[in-house]
């Protein structure tokens, strides 16, 4: 392109190729970064380019569209326009295909791609032996134990448990009705009174009854 004709002859060929109207600004915006034109210039080409004939102008309102001129274009046939429509269903049926193959590919490679790799399975596999072996190792051990106690064993060992726990919330509780009968005729706070008499409670220790 020559700083002469400011952009003439890439625009013409530009509007010829794409044979659909275009106002001036498209036609700066899709030009202008590949071939440094400018507004201005770009303008005033176009003009000329309408006044020599070579493109059509269209004003709309405010707004001026530039096309190419369908004269130089050949004239096309029935025949011809069939054989086109065929060509494009048959170009349309192959991007839907195309498009349901890229989906599968990539339906396929996500998959792919959060599965293991052959390293990472074997690095899995031998941690997983390992894992398998330290259990295997500490139920021998178990079984081998020679302090196992039966199930009646266990079961008495809860009750027990269960009694000795009722037991202390019995006692603590009655030890809780004696302490505020005392406090209604003691003249000190409470804690000053189980300081007096020496007594540790539960929350001294921070310690409370299970459940049971």
């Amino acid at each position: 392109m020559s700083k002469k004709d400011n952009g003439a002859g890439v625009i013409l060929a530009y509007l010829n190729e794409k044979n659909r109207p275009y106002s001036a600004q498209d036609v700066f915006s899709n030009l202008q970064k590949q071939h440094g034109l400018g507004k201005t210039a770009m303008v005033k080409a176009m003009e000329l380019l309408a006044l020599e004939g070579k493109i059509k102008e269209k004003i709309y309102g405010k707004q001026k569209i530039y096309f190419a001129d369908q004269a130089q274009f050949k004239d096309v046939n029935d025949a011809d326009l069939k054989a086109i429509d065929h060509q494009i269903s048959e170009l349309s049926e192959e991007v839907q295909s195309l498009t349901q193959s890229c989906r599968q590919l990539d339906a396929e490679l996500k998959e792919l791609n959060s599965s293991l790799t052959t390293e990472e399975m074997v690095s899995e596999i031998q941690e997983l032996k390992a894992e398998c072996s330290g259990y295997r190792a500490r139920l021998e051990k178990i079984k081998s134990a020679s302090n196992h106690i039966t199930p009646e064993e266990k079961d008495k060992v809860y009750k027990e448990r269960d009694l000795y726990v009722k037991e202390w919330k019995k006692r603590k509780r009655l030890a809780s009705d004696m302490t505020n009968a005392i406090l209604e005729g003691y003249p000190k706070s409470k804690k000053e009174f189980l300081e007096e008499v020496g007594v540790e409670t539960d929350e001294d220790c921070k310690v409370v009854p299970p459940n049971t």
